[in-house]
């Protein structure tokens, strides 16, 4: 079978049948020539060659048949010149033509005609003696630009730019190694040297989608709901290029996966489709060349000083669990666990020396700096990296962020006191430092009354209120009261005062109900000095991430844990068995995690729902939490 039609086959196979033959060309390899000058010859570049001809990169075998894609770019002008060598005699058989012959030695009729000027006025007849001319061939290409110089304007990513050149956003990097993740306004960068009309301008009435790894229409009909017919609309010359990795789509708004609803919890363990083996990468900052091992007694020190350690050994054992469920349910997983030793250096060695491209999806790293490095290094093999406790973090277009934002935990606290506020009366305890957080309430509570931490002489803050302060504030009837504080004397100084101040009556004259609420729950309000029996009384209302489980609900998976680690499990393994088995199902129930947020769009388990949306151009962020309270000194979720 010929390399030509075996890629051919291949390219059918995978979904690139929607490409038209006309915008591919051949090439047969001569001995001795480079990728180079094949790319110059055609005006393409390696890059392109590479990305249809895959085993080019191991050097060009002579005889061997190259795909072409034909360039968008300005081609350059060919002059092909003749020189006269000689004469070949030939005797014309039995139904042999001018047009014939001419084929069969490569020449024009006229190239025969002209050495043969009898065949003017007669017809070719067998058995006529001719003199077919020989030529030396010699073609002259005139050089021509083939980029150009580009000055980044405003606002313009690399997507943008990308899409205004036609061309995707590796290719783009390719054209420009070294160009940084951000570009800079005024920045120079080598683009294609696209004529005017063939730039394409950036419509900001629309949505722009980068189609993924093996994305075909029918992929992107169920992501975007939108069919090839509509797309190729929007995109004139997709009907002629087909779909490419990393190309930019125009699509509408509405169209964007940020729009996709959530429609309710969905079990993925009914979904299971593929029980083939996955493969998932760990990285955690175990930090093990910090351990003393001399003794049990140095070990467990060592264990007990280190929190990286004791946070990395807690979710893992989280994973451990979950790894041992999904084997239940017939599922085969290879686990590679890494320590990143919380040094960026370290991962991206880990990455460069180990075989990541087969890996469905990597788990961590915890810190910040350290998984924005390994998102970063994984992006060229388009890997799913979830990160499990971050925010805020940078969404590149492989990021899954599984910790909801801090904006989000407000929102959602906010929005519960919108929902009540009409008959309620607001007030905003606060010390100095949350000024900005009291700002913002008041903006949407604008009637809402200000209570401020008591200051000392230099005006600052001596974090404490009297009874008086909120009792002046405090009506008959419902109030509603934010406590905006990091400070832990403080919080415990003000529900204090406030579980002091709840009057029972049998008039809403008489009777005062308070209920207090955080925007951001932090270590405050889980200090020693904290009494877990006013904020009961006081039904502490606060979102998060996380849920307590039930220990009724989950009584299967608590004393597994507890027989394999003798130790009941805290949040931070609740939330590595969450992940782990959140992340595998999406894998087994959808082709890719990718696709996994269009099919699973809210799942949930023993502490954590995720439910991925995704930025536009960048990756997914979960846009799930829950509104907890305390209530007779248990945190119960409170049903909205």
């Amino acid at each position: 079978m010929s390399r030509f039609l075996l890629v051919f086959i291949l390219a059918v196979t995978f979904g690139f049948s929607s490409v038209n033959a006309q915008n591919f060309s051949t090439h047969k390899v001569k001995a001795g020539e480079t990728i180079e000058e094949v790319s110059k010859k055609y005006f393409v570049s390696p890059y392109d060659i590479y990305e249809l001809n895959p085993d080019a990169k191991n050097g060009l075998k002579a005889n061997t048949i190259l795909i072409i894609p034909l360039s968008k770019a300005k081609q350059p002008k060919v002059t092909v010149t003749k020189e006269l060598q000689g004469f070949k005699e030939h005797k014309t058989k039995r139904k042999e033509t001018l047009y014939s012959l001419a084929k069969e030695y490569n020449v024009t009729e006229e190239d025969i005609k002209k050495h043969n000027s009898f065949l003017y006025a007669n017809p070719l007849r067998k058995g006529d003696r001719i003199q077919i001319p020989v030529y030396k061939t010699t073609e002259t290409v005139e050089a021509a630009e083939t980029t150009k110089t580009y000055t980044v304007q405003p606002k313009e990513g690399k997507w943008r730019v990308a899409y205004r050149f036609g061309i995707s956003v590796s290719e783009l990097e390719a054209l420009n190694p070294g160009m940084p993740e951000v570009l800079k306004v005024g920045q120079e960068i080598i683009v294609p040297n696209l004529s005017a009309e063939d730039v394409k301008t950036v419509d900001e009435k629309y949505g722009y989608y980068k189609v993924l790894p093996r994305e075909g229409f029918y992929r992107l009909k169920l992501k975007l709901g939108l069919e090839q017919e509509d797309l190729e609309k929007l995109n004139p010359g997709l009907k002629e290029s087909g779909l490419k990795e990393g190309m930019i789509l125009k699509i509408p708004y509405t169209a964007t996966t940020d729009d996709f609803s959530i429609s309710g919890k969905i079990n993925l363990v009914d979904s299971i489709s593929d029980f083939s083996t996955k493969r998932i990468a760990i990285m955690l900052p175990f930090r093990l060349n910090r351990v003393d091992f001399d003794s049990v007694a140095d070990t467990k020190r060592s264990i007990k000083n280190d929190p990286y350690l004791n946070t990395s050994l807690d979710f893992y054992s989280g994973v451990l669990m979950a790894v041992d469920s999904l084997k239940t349910l017939g599922i085969s997983l290879k686990l590679d666990v890494y320590d990143t030793k919380n040094e960026t250096a370290e991962v991206s060695r880990i990455i460069n020396e180990n075989d990541f491209e087969n890996v469905d999806a990597v788990i961590g790293p915890l810190t910040g700096r350290n998984f924005e490095r390994a998102a970063s290094d994984l992006r060229k093999f388009h890997i799913p990296v979830v990160s499990p406790i971050g925010t805020n973090l940078k969404l590149y277009d492989n990021v899954f962020q599984a910790r909801p934002s801090d904006e989000l935990l407000k929102a959602k606290v906010i929005n519960f006191v919108k929902a009540d506020s009409l008959s309620s009366n607001i007030i905003i305890v606060h010390d100095t430092k949350n000024t900005a957080i009291y700002n913002e309430l008041k903006q949407v509570f604008a009637r809402a009354k200000q209570v401020l931490s008591r200051k000392n002489k230099e005006g600052k803050d001596e974090f404490f209120v009297t009874r008086a302060d909120i009792e002046s504030a405090l009506k008959p009837g419902k109030n509603i009261v934010f406590l905006e504080t990091q400070n832990e004397g403080f919080a415990a100084n003000v529900t204090s005062v406030l579980a002091s101040l709840i009057r029972n009556g049998n008039t809403e004259e008489s009777a005062r109900k308070i209920i207090l609420v955080t925007t951001h729950l932090n270590s405050a309000f889980e200090g020693d000095q904290i009494n877990n029996t006013h904020l009961s009384k006081l039904q502490f209302h606060f979102a998060t991430g996380s849920k307590a489980y039930n220990e009724n609900d989950h009584r299967v998976f608590l004393k597994k844990y507890i027989d394999t680690y003798q130790i009941t499990p805290n949040n931070k393994a609740v939330k590595g068995f969450d992940l782990t088995m959140d992340v595998v199902l999406r894998l087994v129930s959808s082709s890719d995690l990718y696709l996994s947020v269009k099919n699973a769009p809210l799942t949930e388990y023993i502490e954590n729902k995720f439910a991925y949306k995704k930025e536009l151009m960048g990756g997914y962020y979960n846009d799930s939490v829950y509104l907890v309270k305390y209530d007779n000194l248990s945190i119960v979720e409170v049903k909205q």
